[in-house]
């Protein structure tokens, strides 16, 4: 059958067909910023992150009920084996926490006496708030596998906020470095001053606290490990914990505020679980919510502090490793362009975490077993 169109009606409206619209997922990577990340990143996160949920945005007490239903992990490689994993119970101010120790087979000198070993201990990233010992345990491994039978890795699992705020979560650190250093030294087989700190993100936070008491104590640290660290939680925010856009001092805030991984919502959230609303009033403990602000950067041990490109906490880190380098101390500085926060984390698919393991491994093997 044929059919004819009538010649009064509008021909245009023959041709309409409804709009073909697609917006953008939630979480996505925002345009401008997507040419500038690592394209084996953006693969990976379009694939497994754009359209769900950050952590954040689960009411907390959600996410403890069932971590497994809103948290996103791939992309780690897989440590290679080592000698023995084990566990041990850290005594802390109000209870206990757990420490998972890595260690190599033990090895003796000429005259048949085990060789003392050094130490690295570990604190783990997730703002505070999320992240437990299986964060960085293949880490773990491949640290004590690499160094060749002359290190022992202890990894701390402190306890977490907003149950846990701040000291909490420092004084937890503080306490199982004592411990390992003291009271575990002997068991392991332990030199005592050849003791390491380092972890990622608020793992960097307490490590880099963790190396001003060292230093303050006299305790010869050799090595301090910082990736992609927290530095600066008071000049970017207000005290309620909204991020302070008209004052924030760096401008990696502002560029990557809505970055993938790590927008500025989510470092508001750890801000306001971490330190509770408003924050801890002005004090000269100030420095230990933000290392930056201490009084004091000399003597402290060797760092080695890697940044990322297309993360708010660049421009910190760098600031941090200034602050170190003006005041004497030895510094190693990489930032990872193109990578976001969590590069360290994804190591099995970016050429960024890969290197990082090496930085690591090399900085260890320098400063540790000599």
């Amino acid at each position: 059958m044929t059919i004819t169109q009538d010649p009064t009606g509008d021909k245009n409206l023959h041709a309409l067909r409804p709009k073909y619209l697609i917006q953008p997922l939630h979480n996505s990577i925002p345009p401008e910023l997507l040419p500038r990340f690592d394209p084996d990143y953006v693969e990976h996160y379009n694939k497994n992150n754009a359209g769900r949920l950050h952590t954040h945005e689960v009411p907390i007490e959600d996410f403890r009920k069932n971590p497994a239903k809103y948290a996103t992990a791939y992309g780690r490689q897989q440590g290679p084996d080592v000698f023995r994993i084990t566990e041990q119970k850290c005594p802390v101010e109000g209870g206990e926490i757990s420490v998972r120790i890595f260690e190599p087979a033990l090895a003796r000198d000429a005259q048949g006496q085990p060789k003392k070993r050094a130490a690295y201990v570990n604190f783990h990233g997730g703002g505070w708030v999320f992240g437990d010992l299986s964060v960085d345990h293949d880490f773990c491994k491949r640290v004590v596998h690499d160094l060749d039978g002359d290190l022992v890795a202890f990894d701390v699992d402190y306890r977490l906020a907003p149950e846990n705020k701040y000291p909490i979560p420092v004084d937890d650190c503080w306490a199982a470095f004592n411990w390992i250093r003291t009271q575990k030294a002997e068991e392991f087989n332990i030199d005592p001053d050849r003791m390491s700190v380092g972890g990622g993100s608020a793992g960097g936070h307490l490590s880099a606290v963790v190396a001003h008491l060292c230093r303050d104590v006299n305790i010869p640290l050799r090595l301090q490990v910082l990736a992609v660290p927290v530095c600066d939680l008071h000049s970017p925010f207000t005290p309620d914990g909204q991020f302070d856009r008209e004052n924030c001092p760096y401008e990696s805030y502002q560029e990557m505020e809505f970055t993938a991984a790590l927008p500025m919502a989510r470092m508001a959230y750890f801000h306001r679980h971490f330190l509770g609303v408003p924050r801890p009033a002005r004090s000269e403990e100030d420095w230990k919510i933000s290392p930056i602000l201490a009084p004091n950067f000399k003597g402290l041990a060797p760092a080695l502090v890697c940044t990322a490109e297309m993360d708010p906490l660049r421009d910190e880190g760098e600031a941090y490793a200034a602050k170190l380098k003006a005041a004497g101390c030895q510094v190693e500085w990489k930032q990872m362009a193109g990578a976001p926060h969590t590069f360290m984390h994804l190591d099995g698919i970016l050429k960024g975490g890969e290197e990082f393991n090496q930085l690591a491994v090399t900085a260890m093997k320098r400063e540790l077993l000599v």
